[in-house]
C-alpha cells in the first residue's frame, strides 16, 4: 500500500506542476487571437474610406509609376488613410501595375474600389475610355468623343467657338496665346490637345475632356519650354510646324531632316511647299480623293503649295503630333536638303535641287514605288 500511495502522491505532484504551463499557453493563444482580431480590424479600417462626404479628385497614373509609389503618393494628397495598407491590400491581390492615365477618384472611396479603379475594372463596367491617336485632327477628335460620350460633335465645335471659354485658357495655360484666335484659324486648340489614352466618368463634359488633355500637353511641353520661348519663331508657329512633321515623316527618324529642309526654305524665303497643308486648307481627308490644281493654286493661310506662302509656317497647327515631331521642330538637323519625298514604304528620300527631287521621283516610278501612284 505504502507504494501506491507514493505513486499517487507523484501523479498528483505531476498535474499539479502541469496547470500553470497550459494557462500559459492558453494566455499566449487569447493574446495572439486578441491581437490578430485587433489587426484585422486596424486593416479594415486603413482600407476605409478617408471622408464620409463626397469630394472628387482628379488622380494622375504616369508611365513607370509603380503600384507603391502610386500608394504613397495617395496617402500623402489625403485619398486614403494607409499606404501600408495599401500596400498588403495590393500583395494580397496580385496588383502589379497599372495603366497610364488620368482616373476620377473620390475621397468617400475605400481603398479597396481605389484600386478597382485604377485597376481599370471599375471603367470597364462604368466608364469611359477614349485613345486619341498621334496626327489625328479636332474632326476625329470630336468624332471619337461622340463615339464614346454623350457629347455630340457640334457641342465640341460650339466650345470651340466659344471666345469667353479660350479667353480663359488662354490665361490658365502658358503655351496657349491670343495667336490661336486668329481669324483664319479653324479651331482654335488644334495641335494643343495631347494625343493619349484617356479615362473619364460616363457623365463626362467637353471641358473635362479638354482640360485633361491640355493638362498632358503642359506636362509634355514643360521640357521644352525655355526652346519654344526663346525660338525666333511663336510657340502657335513653332507648334503649327511640328503638326506638319507629323503628318509628312512618318518614321520619328525621318522628322528631323524634313524639319531641316522646312527650316532652310523658310530661310531662303522659299514655300515650305507640303501637300498635307493643302489637304488641310481644303478641308479634305487625307487618301480620300486627289487635289486639285485649282485647290494648290488657291491662297489660303494653311495651305503652303499655294500663292502669297514664301516664307510662311501656316496660321496653325494641322493636327496633333507626337513628342518627337515637336523635338524634331526645335532641334532640327542642319542638312543642306530643300527637298523631299516619301516612297509607298515610308522612307523618305532627301535632295538638294529640285533636279535631284525629280530625278528620285522618276526612279520611284519607275519602281512602281511612288506614293502619287
Amino acid at each position: 500500500m505504502k507504494d501506491k500511495t507514493e505513486v499517487l502522491e507523484v501523479e498528483v505532484l505531476k498535474k499539479k506542476k502541469l496547470k500553470p504551463i497550459f494557462k500559459l499557453i492558453f494566455s499566449l493563444i487569447g493574446l495572439v487571437l486578441v491581437f490578430g482580431l485587433i489587426l484585422i480590424i486596424y486593416y479594415n479600417y486603413s482600407l476605409s474610406p478617408i471622408s464620409n462626404s463626397s469630394k472628387i479628385i482628379k488622380y494622375r497614373v504616369e508611365n513607370g509609376s509603380s503600384v507603391y509609389k502610386v500608394g504613397r503618393d495617395l496617402e500623402s494628397k489625403g485619398i486614403i488613410r494607409s499606404s501600408f495598407a495599401y500596400k498588403i491590400y495590393v500583395k494580397l491581390h496580385n496588383i502589379n501595375g497599372y495603366k497610364k492615365g488620368t482616373y476620377t477618384l473620390d475621397k468617400s472611396y475605400s481603398t479597396r474600389r481605389i484600386v478597382s479603379i485604377l485597376n481599370g475594372d471599375s471603367y470597364k463596367e462604368n466608364g469611359v475610355k477614349i485613345t486619341f491617336k498621334e496626327g489625328i485632327t479636332i474632326k476625329k477628335i470630336a468624332k471619337e468623343i461622340a463615339k464614346h460620350t454623350n457629347i455630340t460633335e457640334s457641342e465640341v465645335y460650339s466650345k470651340l467657338e466659344d471666345k469667353k471659354y479660350i479667353d480663359s485658357l488662354i490665361n490658365q495655360y502658358w503655351f496657349l496665346t491670343d495667336d490661336i484666335k486668329d481669324k483664319n484659324i479653324y479651331y482654335p486648340l488644334e495641335g494643343y490637345l495631347y494625343p493619349e489614352t484617356y479615362m473619364f466618368d460616363e457623365d463626362v463634359k467637353i471641358e473635362d475632356i479638354f482640360k485633361e488633355m491640355l493638362d498632358q500637353t503642359s506636362t509634355h511641353f514643360m521640357k521644352y519650354k525655355s526652346n519654344l520661348e526663346n525660338s525666333k519663331y511663336t510657340i502657335n508657329q513653332i507648334v503649327a510646324l511640328a503638326s506638319v512633321i507629323e503628318q509628312e515623316g512618318i518614321y520619328e527618324k525621318d522628322r528631323k531632316g524634313i524639319a531641316s529642309v522646312f527650316y532652310n526654305r523658310l530661310n531662303k524665303n522659299m514655300p515650305l511647299g507640303s501637300d498635307v497643308t493643302t489637304y488641310y486648307a481644303f478641308k479634305v481627308d487625307m487618301g480620300s480623293r486627289e487635289l486639285t490644281s485649282k485647290e494648290f493654286n488657291t491662297y489660303n493661310p494653311y495651305n503652303t503649295r499655294g500663292p502669297k506662302m514664301n516664307g510662311k509656317i501656316p496660321v496653325g497647327a494641322i493636327s496633333n503630333f507626337s513628342d518627337s515631331s515637336l523635338d524634331a521642330a526645335l532641334n532640327p538637323l542642319t542638312t543642306d536638303y530643300y527637298y523631299f519625298v516619301a516612297d509607298k514604304s515610308g522612307k523618305t528620300h532627301f535632295t538638294k535641287t529640285y533636279e535631284e527631287h525629280k530625278k528620285v521621283i522618276k526612279e520611284l516610278k519607275a519602281a512602281n514605288n511612288w506614293i502619287g501612284q
